[in-house]
């Protein structure tokens, strides 16, 4: 028998929810399958078998917190088929191991195999570990617990039970086993019901969560303010139209305008370092490296890899990590490592039509650029003439607690100057 544990998640992360289950109970899986997939704050995460055998047990459902460590599925030994079911379902047909499932649609609607006996913990007690942690604490014995389940299982609703009544709860009639299915539909409220009015009500994502209390915390820890200035990329257009098809042949990647910001990023913090900073405590931590996060629009959520020691990459290696990072965001497959860290934010609103906005820092981050769609306008060269020009407001947030108005003016005038003067990028970015 094995037990699939909720693995170490890094970075001070003490629990996931149970996003997907990729099995079912008497399912047989060889070493390396996927058993289920745990979303947590920053990023999903597939948990795989150890070794070949029948599921024996689920010990969470879809949509519960589970913490690091927690035994999750148990694998008994074993060659394909189920555990012997019990005397009462003897006559049942021998568990046949299903086809792999191909949709959400198919899990749910596929009939349900026979179902193995679970084996026991140490205390012959099967259990939710929700289940055993709430019996804890209001000292109930679980041996005392009438299970409602139709494999033996208690639940944490069979605990309450007990609590309430002071006696086993009253056991239901079996019902069939069923294979987990998707998370159900969205379901009217009641409170909505009686207005009349129709509206979904679903559960916010774990990490929809964290991005909302980490904005927040943003708001109210920082003293951020944001200043303005406009950005004519007419040489950088110029630039990509003559360079672009001599890059690409070269480096098998295109030249976009990220690997521009990025670079003009670079040398705006090594004249302005505070704004490549974070707040300690009553200590200031000004970082001599440059790990440029790019914000990512996700399926999930807004995320944040890093482009690592961009100082030392070429406009090429820029482009290719950030066309990396973001398929990773978008494929669920970002690792922990990807999302570390960070000392200053690249985010482009411009991509989805945004013409200005004042972007939230990414804490403990003091400094984050926002791009934005780069529009013709007519712009005066002088006093006497006017042009069409590609313009494009780019705005800074920042922390005033460490960051003075002058200082970031001047960073984003050097942002301007650096991105102008597409050249001075090689010399200064």
């Amino acid at each position: 028998m094995t037990e699939v544990r909720v693995p170490d998640l890094g970075e001070s992360i003490t629990e996931g929810t149970l996003h997907k289950w990729h099995v079912q109970q008497g399912q047989a899986i060889k070493q390396g399958d996927i058993v289920a997939e745990l979303e947590t704050d920053k990023v999903n995460l597939e948990i795989s078998s150890d070794e070949d055998g029948v599921v024996g047990e689920l010990l969470a459902q879809e949509g519960d917190n589970v913490l690091v460590g927690s035994v999750i599925a148990i694998i008994n030994a074993g060659g394909g088929a189920a555990a012997p079911a019990p005397a009462q379902a003897a006559s049942q047909p021998e568990a046949v191991t299903p086809a792999p499932v191909a949709a959400a649609s198919a899990v749910a609607t596929a009939p349900a195999p026979a179902v193995a006996v679970p084996a026991p913990s140490a205390d012959g007690v099967h259990a939710t570990p929700s289940a055993r942690k709430l019996a804890r604490e209001h000292g109930i014995d679980l041996a005392q617990v009438q299970s409602r389940d139709p494999i033996g299982r208690i639940t944490t609703d069979d605990v309450q039970a007990q609590g309430r009544n002071g006696s086993p709860a009253p056991a239901a009639a079996p019902a069939p086993a069923a294979r987990p299915t998707a998370a159900p539909a969205p379901q009217l409220g009641a409170a909505d019901a009686e207005n009349g009015k129709p509206v979904e009500r679903t559960k916010m994502s774990r990490r929809r969560q964290t991005i909302a209390k980490r904005l927040v915390e943003a708001q109210q820890t920082a003293a951020m303010l944001t200043t303005f200035n406009e950005v004519d990329m007419t040489a950088i257009m110029d630039v990509r139209k003559r360079r672009k098809d001599s890059f690409k042949e070269k480096n098998e990647v295109n030249l976009g305008f990220m690997s521009f910001f990025t670079k003009a990023v670079i040398g705006a913090l090594k004249a302005f370092p505070l704004l490549n900073a974070e707040i300690d405590g009553d200590e200031l931590l000004v970082k001599k490296y440059y790990d440029i996060g790019i914000a990512v629009s996700a399926k999930e959520g807004l995320v944040v890899p890093v482009v690592r020691d961009a100082d030392r990459l070429g406009f090429a290696g820029i482009e290719k990590t950030i066309i990396d990072l973001a398929g990773k965001a978008r494929t669920n497959s970002l690792a922990l490592s990807d999302l570390q860290g960070g000392t200053f934010t690249i985010t482009n609103g411009g991509v989805f039509g945004s013409l200005l906005s004042t972007p939230i820092l990414n804490a403990p981050q003091v400094g984050i650029l926002g791009m934005h769609k780069i529009q013709w306008r007519p712009i005066a060269i002088d006093q006497e003439r006017m042009e069409n020009r590609p313009m494009m407001y780019i705005a800074l947030s920042y922390d005033h607690r460490i960051v003075d108005g002058a200082e970031a003016v001047s960073f984003l005038v050097k942002v301007k100057e650096l991105l102008e003067d597409p050249e001075s990028l090689l010399l200064e970015g």
